[in-house]
């Protein structure tokens, strides 16, 4: 399998992590009308579809450790289930802050959400794995998060009117923070030790969790939509245009693209789950780029809300610098 030999190139899988963890929900954006449950079960195949491509490539190219199909067979049965685990805990982390996005707006779920994963996330995966300067990664983690609390205060600022803060909205914020924190310490777990699975297999694990989970799961949020909104019937999913089909799949695809290069990152040397991780995690900034410079959506908004924005592109950039500095010292 291929695996980054020097930082500067395990670096660059981080960036691209990021930017693909960041970019994917654009392909919702391009599915109006399409409910997200519906969308969810494209993005799934993509996810598959995503793994096994990276996994025949990547995974079966260079002389590090294993090829893809030889590092399959060769895993334990208690790594392989660490990785569904933590496939299970992301899929209903993310339809969880889906649902408190519809609920109590992003300005409210996603900083609560997002800021709370950041934190569970790189403190449990340093204490599995201790790596880099201590100091200089949380007070990275830090700035992000700071930065995280901007960005919710620009969108609130951009919203005319206000919605309520919903206590429902909240607490499933908080949970969905918690798994979607704790999934990665998992994934990092079913990769150490021996008989441990290398990256590209953890990879497909990971994803084979998301995908028997999503059928009850996204089953059940279907009928009974956690928002109050109409349940959502099967029927919309074969009627669909073919275009929002095959858009659930490229989101898929990048995701899991994103997931793959960060699993690879945080075996590389000096790096670390807790390092890769939270440079992952500067996907709120790659999201919030999008909706500025590209779908506009500050346009109108008051002055403040675009000061706050430029507060957040800055401690967002200097959280993220300290993080990719860590290593070195």
């Amino acid at each position: 399998m291929f695996q980054p030999e020097t930082y500067s190139l395990a670096l660059s899988f981080m960036f691209i992590s990021m930017l693909c963890w960041g970019s994917w929900a654009n392909t919702m954006k391009l599915c109006p009308g399409y409910r997200f449950q519906l969308f969810y079960w494209d993005y799934v195949i993509g996810l598959v579809l995503g793994a096994l491509a990276w996994g025949f490539t990547l995974g079966s190219m260079g002389s590090s450790g294993l090829t893809f199909l030889a590092d399959l067979q060769q895993v334990d049965g208690s790594h392989i289930l660490f990785a569904l685990v933590g496939g299970i805990l992301f899929n209903v982390a993310n339809l969880l802050l889906v649902a408190a996005i519809e609920i109590a707006g992003l300005a409210v779920a996603f900083p609560i959400g997002i800021g709370l994963a950041l934190v569970v996330g790189a403190v449990s995966s340093y204490i599995l794995a201790p790596s880099g300067n201590a100091l200089m990664l949380f007070g990275g983690i830090a700035l992000v998060v700071a930065a995280i609390v901007f960005d919710a205060i620009a969108y609130r600022l951009r919203e005319s009117q206000q919605r309520a803060l919903s206590t429902r909205g909240v607490v499933i914020s908080l949970v969905a923070g918690l798994l979607m924190g704790s999934f990665y310490p998992f994934v990092a777990r079913s990769m150490s030790g021996e008989a441990a699975a290398g990256p590209y297999a953890a990879s497909l694990y990971f994803v084979a969790g998301v995908a028997l989970c999503a059928i009850p799961f996204n089953l059940l949020l279907m009928r009974r939509p956690l928002d109050g909104s109409a349940p959502v019937a099967m029927s919309g999913y074969a009627s669909a245009r073919g275009s929002w089909h095959l858009w659930g799949i490229l989101g898929g695809a990048i995701w899991v693209t994103g997931a793959i290069f960060n699993f690879v990152a945080s075996r590389a040397h000096i790096v670390g789950p807790a390092v890769s991780y939270s440079i992952g995690q500067g996907a709120t900034m790659i999201s919030a780029a999008w909706g500025v410079f590209i779908w506009k959506e500050f346009a109108a908004s008051p002055r403040r809300a675009r000061l706050f924005l430029t507060w957040m592109f800055l401690f967002f950039l200097c959280g993220l610098s300290t993080i990719a500095l860590a290593p070195l010292f």
